[in-house]
């Protein structure tokens, strides 16, 4: 087995680093906006770019996808290796909508390079980490003098993820004899800072929900019938009054039943990152940290679940008062989980609550929107141990661990092919993902090229089926 030396890696990026560039700003303007319908010909054609991208690279194997909705791109490049682990590499190339009107200081769709950085919509989310593995499988391959890479590689590049997913999972089982796979690579993440290097180790599940109550069959007079009838804000109002104790726990019975409990391992890696709770406190524009009793807010925002009121409305909002006892009252909830927790039985749990604590006379209905489920990467997984390995090497530094609050199509990943998943990405919280002005450090973007002409010789390496 060749392991690429680093002279040789870094001498060959070096070397391909304008036409790289050069490329991605070819793939960048392409105004890929999957929320738009009026842009599906732009997602289609991205997809279509970038299977003959692939191709070029190498892959023998490149093709678009149809879905029920926008394409998806396929690769595939054997190994040859008789023992060499199957991996696949998630991402996406369909962007956010923007507007140079949005407050963007040059066009989305036009990259400019300023101090080190190109600006432009999906440079950091995620055609730029998309991107990069190209340039990262020649290098390995350059560096190594193999005709393949040491891994059976395989790229999914989803057409749809910036709106949410909705045909992905049908995809994966349709197509899940070609995703075969030992591990997942999810290059859609970030890292904890430009000085610290980090992977992410897993990403919240999610389950949320409408409860719509209703009691009189329209607004009624307060004075005549109020205190005598049932009142659907009041009765709104009281469950989210009970939704939590005063510990902040969330108080649906078996909620915390399946909860995989951080392990003091995890926690002092957590500890070890440079955390300002007031810096995170600016960012998150709030003045107060606040959260289950216990847990620290890293340990919250990543490695608990929790229960949001994300909206909460009924009767009379208008100017001035008006007497009545309204007719309904609304309330929109959301649920993150964490590994362990079936998003199936947590909406179970809270249909059974609400039902519970509302009185006769009340009527209500609950509409549950697509869930996800959580995702982990243990820590001790082989995979895992080469994805730090790799970015050690390409950065000089210590690589940190995190995980992400917010939850994503890495689970459908996990649940349909039955493998681990890990996340392998490079960029920083100021690149500015679905804001104006989105960009990727252009040193940092190489090193995640880097990273990846040293990984697939690692895994090769420690991981032999």
């Amino acid at each position: 087995m060749s392991t690429a030396p680093d002279n040789a890696v870094r001498s060959y990026i070096e070397a391909h680093r304008a036409a790289f560039l050069d490329d991605l700003v070819e793939w960048l303007r392409i105004p890929s906006v999957s929320a738009d319908p009026e842009r599906s010909k732009d997602v289609a054609r991205s997809a279509e770019w970038l299977a003959a991208e692939l191709s070029a690279t190498g892959f023998p194997i490149a093709e678009v996808w149809q879905t029920a909705g926008l394409p998806a791109v396929y690769a595939e490049w054997p190994s040859g290796d008789p023992d060499a682990p199957t991996v696949l590499v998630y991402g996406h190339h369909d962007v956010q909508p923007a507007a140079r009107a949005d407050g963007w200081d040059s066009e989305p769709f036009e990259p400019v390079v300023r101090d080190g950085r190109m600006y432009a919509r999906g440079a950091a989310d995620d055609k730029g980490q998309v991107f990069f593995h190209t340039l990262g499988v020649r290098a390995h391959l350059a560096a190594t003098g193999r005709h393949a890479p040491a891994v059976n590689l395989k790229l999914l590049i989803e057409g749809e993820e910036e709106s949410g997913s909705p045909n992905f999972a049908a995809l994966l089982r349709e197509r899940a004899d070609r995703l075969a796979c030992d591990a997942v690579v999810v290059s859609d993440t970030g890292m904890w800072s430009a000085d610290t290097p980090t992977v992410c180790t897993g990403m919240r599940g999610l389950a949320d929900c409408q409860v719509d109550l209703y009691g009189p069959d329209q607004d009624i007079h307060s004075g005549s019938f109020g205190g005598a009838v049932p009142n659907p804000a009041t009765e709104a109002a009281r469950l989210v009054a009970a939704l939590h104790d005063e510990e902040r726990r969330v108080t649906i019975p078996g909620f915390y039943d399946d909860v995989a409990e951080l392990t003091d391992r995890e926690r002092q890696l957590f500890a070890e990152l440079p955390f300002d709770e007031a810096s995170w406190l600016r960012t998150a524009k709030s003045h107060g940290v606040l959260g289950e009793s216990g847990y620290s807010t890293l340990e919250r925002v990543w490695a608990r679940p929790t229960a949001e009121v994300n909206g909460f409305y009924g009767g009379y909002t208008g100017p001035g008062g008006k007497t009545i006892v309204p007719a309904s009252a609304h309330l929109k909830l959301s649920f993150r989980l964490v590994a362990g927790q079936d998003p199936a039985k947590i909406q179970q749990s809270v249909r059974d609550w609400v039902a519970d604590r509302l009185p006769a006379g009340i009527r209500h209905e609950i509409t549950f929107w697509g869930t996800t489920r959580p995702c982990l990467t243990p820590l001790d997984h082989p995979a895992l141990r080469s994805t730090v390995r790799a970015m050690e090497r390409a950065f000089g530094k210590t690589v940190r661990f995190t995980r992400e609050g917010g939850s994503g199509p890495a689970a459908d990943l996990q649940d349909v092919l039955g493998v681990p998943v890990l996340f392998l990405g490079i960029s920083v919280p100021s690149d500015g993902w679905h804001s104006v002005n989105e960009k990727v450090e252009l040193d940092l973007l190489l090193k995640g090229v880097e990273t990846t002409a040293y990984l697939w010789s690692d895994l090769a390496e420690n991981w032999q089926r």
